[in-house]
């Protein structure tokens, strides 16, 4: 049968030679490129080799490129799937049925020898499902939302910098105001002074200016300066998920080149088809399609409660930050706690109507802050360093906050009847949605990894939404379960947890928000009157505020 050499490039460039001619290796030890393979001869041959073979051989029955599906499989292909992954000098063999992993004998060896079923690839090929059809098309879908996903994040991060340096420059036009305004206020007093008057004037207008001045260094340049390190640290993280769907992106290339090429070859279907759907299970879980259920292994109560409390702790909202420290508001006592991986509190800074949270960046909470009987709607920035809290600037609204979340540089927040899109620095962008049935209608949100679709909750028709991203309503769910829902939390996986308030139960909803993947957890579990929930990747727990209650459940989950 025709073989061919492997190049030292990998699958997926066009440099890689993946059939050589036969003719000129035997001949001259050349590596030419094939352009056509003879099904008598299972040779391949050149351009220039096929032109003596045709004569000698006329009978004999050729296929060009355009006809690369009637070739035998390369063997640039076949050691791109046959090669393990982490031992280069194996092959795959065999299958673990339990980790659902191909294995060569070296990881049999080093990681499954105690494993119930390890199977043989050969006794797979004729029970194991390998519809490559279906798994190319799967495979084109997923492809074009990844080159979705890439353009969208291109856009969001010069959206970003746009949105930054707008703001810098409105500031800056602002401090000239200032002047501005004072120095015609000053120009007006002049009218009727005398020249010794007009002089204490002038020293006084320059005095004023320094001053304002000063401010802006002090103050302004200070907060630009916190904003541009925002505007990084947002655009490290769009960059390290740029290359993980570029990565994906090629993976997925490569497999979609290669199901077009392997024909019936049993077991090499059968590894491609476990392949593709592996790198298939990755891409959806970048793309926040995961459908995978949460399964609880065990949970635990950890007491929130600190001295300086003069109330029972009500935990209206959580954050996780990137260091697995978890960020609690309190709202009957007024404050922001932050506790260590062990949910012990190590901080707290004071915050009084703080309604749900946050996160920004591994080191920045933005906090809901709502109290309609003061007209008090903000959003207050805190920064944790060194396991400490701070209070940072602070965006004033003209509509309630009773809900925020955050995806790449854009503030997506609920008044309590609408839900709105701001910018980072407080420039209100769009109202997404609105529903004025009543005041809770739209009351805590949440947003997809890729941020193509928000969730929102509305507590008291008890419905989860789930709109586009332009605000255009894709789903409602209703669940007699949800009860007066309040905590809302999307995974990084795309996975939507909801936790009902009245019914005192914690939900994992499908992605598409239309149907319940799971019930987590009930009273039975402890759960009472929960108003927060949020995901750890850093422990793999699901951790559940509850109302009126000093302490927090952790459900350690797989």
């Amino acid at each position: 049968m025709a073989t061919s050499s492997q190049s030292s490039v990998e699958l997926g460039s066009h440099e890689v030679k993946d059939y050589i001619c036969n003719a000129c290796e035997d001949q001259n030890n050349v590596v030419t490129s094939a352009d056509f393979y003879c099904k008598q001869c299972e040779r391949l041959y050149c351009g220039n080799c096929i032109d003596p073979h045709s004569k000698a051989l006329a009978k004999h029955t050729t296929f060009g490129r355009v006809e690369i599906d009637k070739w035998p499989v390369s063997k640039k292909v076949v050691d791109f799937l046959q090669i393990c992954d982490v031992h280069k000098d194996h092959k795959i063999d065999q299958f673990c049925n339990l980790h659902k992993q191909l294995c060569c004998p070296q990881c049999v060896s080093d990681q499954h020898s105690q494993c119930s079923k390890v199977t043989p690839i050969n006794e797979l090929t004729d029970t194991q499902p390998t519809d490559l059809q279906g798994l190319s098309v799967e495979l084109e879908t997923v492809l074009g939302e990844i080159k979705s996903l890439l353009s969208i994040q291109e856009a969001n991060v010069k959206s970003l910098q746009g949105s930054y340096k707008e703001h810098g420059t409105f500031m800056i036009d602002q401090m000239r105001v200032n002047i501005d305004t004072y120095i015609d206020v000053c120009s007006n007093r002049s009218v009727s002074t005398s020249r010794t008057n007009e002089q204490c004037l002038k020293e006084e207008i320059c005095s004023s200016v320094l001053s304002i001045l000063n401010e802006f260094d002090n103050i302004t340049a200070k907060e630009l300066s916190e904003m541009k390190a925002e505007v990084i640290s947002i655009k490290g993280s769009v960059t390290s998920s740029f290359h993980k769907c570029t990565s994906l992106h090629n993976d997925l290339s490569q497999f979609h080149e290669i199901v077009q090429k392997i024909g019936d070859h049993k077991q090499l279907c059968l590894i491609a088809s476990i392949k593709c759907k592996h790198i298939i299970q990755q891409a959806l879980t970048l793309l926040g399609k995961s459908g995978k259920a949460f399964n609880v292994q065990s949970n635990a109560k950890h007491n929130v409660r600190i001295p300086s409390d003069s109330d029972v702790c009500l935990i209206t909202g959580i954050c996780v930050l990137t260091d697995g420290q978890v960020l609690v508001a309190d709202w009957k006592n007024k404050r922001c706690k932050l506790l260590n991986q062990q949910y012990q509190v190590v901080s707290h800074c004071d915050v009084t109507d703080v309604r749900d949270m946050c996160q920004i960046t591994p080191s920045e909470v933005a906090v809901a802050v709502n109290k309609n009987a003061s007209n008090t709607h903000n959003v207050q920035f805190i920064t944790v360093t060194q396991s400490q809290l701070s209070l940072g600037r602070k965006l004033e609204l003209q509509h309630g906050c009773t809900g925020i979340t955050c995806h790449q540089g854009e503030l997506f927040i609920c008044s309590g009847t609408a839900l709105y899109k701001y910018t980072l620095y407080g420039k209100q962008l769009c109202r997404l949605y609105e529903d004025r049935s009543s005041d809770y209608a739209v009351v805590r949100c949440a947003v997809s990894p890729t941020g193509d679709r928000l969730y929102i909750i509305s507590y008291r028709q008890n419905k989860l939404l789930t709109l586009a991203r332009d605000g255009t309503l894709l789903a409602t769910y209703t669940y007699p379960a949800l009860g007066y829902p309040l905590g809302l939390h999307v995974t990084p996986a795309g996975q939507v947890l909801v936790c009902g308030l009245g019914s005192a139960t914690v939900l994992q909803v499908g992605w598409e928000g239309k149907s319940k993947l799971a019930t987590l957890a009930t009273q039975e579990d402890g759960v009472w009157r929960p108003r927060s929930v949020c995901y750890s990747s850093t422990t793999s727990s699901i951790i559940v505020g509850q109302g009126w209650d000093d302490t927090i459940l952790v459900f350690r989950v797989e």
